[in-house]
């Protein structure tokens, strides 16, 4: 049954919500362009080298006019020493992408901000991106050129590092491929990076691999060698074996590594079913969402904005109205969607724990639309279970055994985040509108608790200081709203991205076709991986 929007397009009310999400929105637009003019300002130097920037590396890789769905691109912002912003993205490019007509997860280290080095939410951005590559069975393509960990942070890289080359090893392992091109230095740990790949392509007088660089090694063993013969492209082309393919040029080596794909079988998808557009404009997305958060609204009227054909098959829309369930499509592709219209009560839960097996049971991937406080508290509901009846729920997230898909449209707060399949809970993606806040509890909340723990010691011990009490709730809770903003989130990889609202739909159905079909596309796999002969 086709949705029946109520929402008047023409009412103040939905100018005054656009103009809020589209300015939560501004910010965003601004980060992305500050690192990007932070790369451009270092082009001539680059170029006088022969040498291409990282985003005009990926333009080559990726086939012209296919869709690039970008990847915790805020990952690290103003954090580990980022004071002006430009090092969001922490020192990579990543996302899904087409290469010569296949999907592939694409990593291009950013080496024109800040030289690219990896700090420890760099290092959990390619964990990352790895998890999406084997969850998906996707082709790993890496234009790797990096200045390596930041040494400031070597201590909290060095152990976690470990577990991106065995996360490579294991890919390979899979049957899942992958190729790096080399364009730079590769030094020590760096070096086993390209050696773990599948495929190895070096680009000529530039790419440079070895476990000691020269100064290192006439310091431990009195050698003296050249960067060239020590670990140049050609010796390692000719002599060591380790790279596979020589390159003359930057755009040589993504040519190639374009080749490579394509010499590679590919699982083509199964077109879905014909399906109809929604029938209400993705535009209604920015003026759906109230200005202020404590309004209410109906999560249907977004699903109306998602579904094809605006069709919502409601699940047990009279047992329990804050917390929805139901059945729609995307792009043809079957989907379980649970929203919020309040928080979780304990007959919510118990609903939702339901739907989730059954869409379990039947193989149909889920979307959670998170607009929560969390759980309701309070006398009546812990009387009515809610600790049981949410602890089911959880249980039925946790281990669901289809593609879960997190879009945070609002707060998802507490153990709410939980419920609705937040990071903790590994959704195969989860993305945040620009208005998104996601914490242990609203900063006003926060503020209110501080307030009145510290009331009663002050009380306890004869002498309450309503000036502190006051300075102690309002700084609790502006330090709260600083550390649960969309960027402050993103920034700590506790989404995959800020998207524009008017995007979700064709993001959704993305995701739920690679999902379709990974397994198909895991390739065959074996017990130890492509080595190096």
């Amino acid at each position: 049954m086709a949705l029946l929007s109520e929402v008047d397009r023409g009412s103040a009310a939905f100018a005054e919500n656009a103009a809020m999400m589209a300015a939560a929105l501004a910010p965003v637009a601004a980060v992305r362009e500050a690192v990007e003019a932070a790369a451009e300002a270092s082009r001539a130097r680059y170029e006088k080298r022969g040498m291409l920037l990282p985003r005009d590396r990926l333009a080559l890789l990726l086939d012209p006019g296919a869709p690039f769905l970008e990847l915790c691109p805020f990952a690290g912002y103003k954090r580990y020493g980022d004071s002006d912003g430009t090092g969001a993205g922490a020192g990579a490019i990543a996302g899904i992408g087409r290469v010569s007509g296949r999907d592939c997860i694409v990593v291009v280290d950013n080496y024109a901000v800040k030289g690219g080095t990896v700090t420890p939410d760099g290092l959990a951005k390619k964990l990352r991106v790895q998890e999406i590559a084997r969850d998906n069975r996707l082709p790993l393509v890496s234009l790797s050129q990096s200045g390596g960990a930041n040494l400031s942070y070597a201590h909290e890289v060095f152990i976690p590092g470990g577990r991106g080359f065995a996360n490579q090893a294991r890919l390979s392992a899979l049957g899942i491929p992958q190729i790096t091109v080399v364009h730079g230095s590769a030094t020590a740990g760096g070096a086993y990076q390209p050696g773990l790949s599948d495929y190895v392509i070096l680009v000529r007088g530039q790419a440079t691999m070895y476990l000691a660089g020269p100064p290192l090694l006439k310091a431990a063993t009195g050698e003296i060698a050249t960067d060239e013969e020590l670990g140049g492209a050609q010796m390692h082309s000719e002599v060591s074996g380790v790279g596979d393919y020589l390159a003359q040029d930057d755009a040589d080596g993504i040519r190639i590594a374009r080749e490579v794909m394509a010499a590679l079988p590919e699982v083509t998808p199964q077109a879905p079913r014909a399906y109809a557009a929604p029938l209400y404009p993705a535009d209604d997305l920015m003026g759906l969402v109230p200005a202020d958060p404590k309004q209410p609204y109906d999560c249907r009227e977004i699903i109306a904005r998602l579904a094809d054909g605006s069709e919502f098959i409601d699940f047990k829309p009279e047992y329990d109205a804050a917390t929805l369930c139901g059945h729609i499509r995307i792009a043809g592709h079957p989907s379980g969607v649970i929203g919020n219209n309040g928080p979780i009560t304990a007959q919510g839960a118990m609903k939702a724990g339901q739907f989730i097996q059954l869409c379990d049971q039947a193989g149909i991937p889920l979307v959670f639309l998170h607009n929560t406080t969390g759980f309701l508290v309070g006398t009546e509901p812990e009387r009515a279970g809610i600790i049981k009846h949410g602890s089911k729920m959880i249980q039925a997230v946790a281990n669901a055994r289809v593609p879960k898909f997190s879009i945070v449209v609002g707060g998802s707060y507490g153990a709410g985040n939980y419920a609705m399949c937040g990071r903790g809970f590994d959704p195969q993606f989860i993305f945040a509108w620009p208005n998104a806040r996601t914490s242990v509890m609203g900063p006003a909340q926060a503020g209110q608790v501080m307030r009145i723990v510290a009331e009663g010691k002050m009380a306890a011990a004869g002498a309450v200081d309503t000036a502190k009490l006051d300075a102690l709730e309002q700084g609790t809770a502006a330090m709260m709203s600083e550390q649960t903003s969309p960027l402050a989130s993103s920034a700590r990889l506790e989404d995959d991205g800020i998207i524009d609202p008017r995007h979700t739909r064709e993001i959704l159905a993305m995701a739920l076709g690679l999902a379709a079909t990974a397994q198909a596309r895991g390739g065959n796999p074996n017990t130890f991986g492509v080595a190096r002969l």
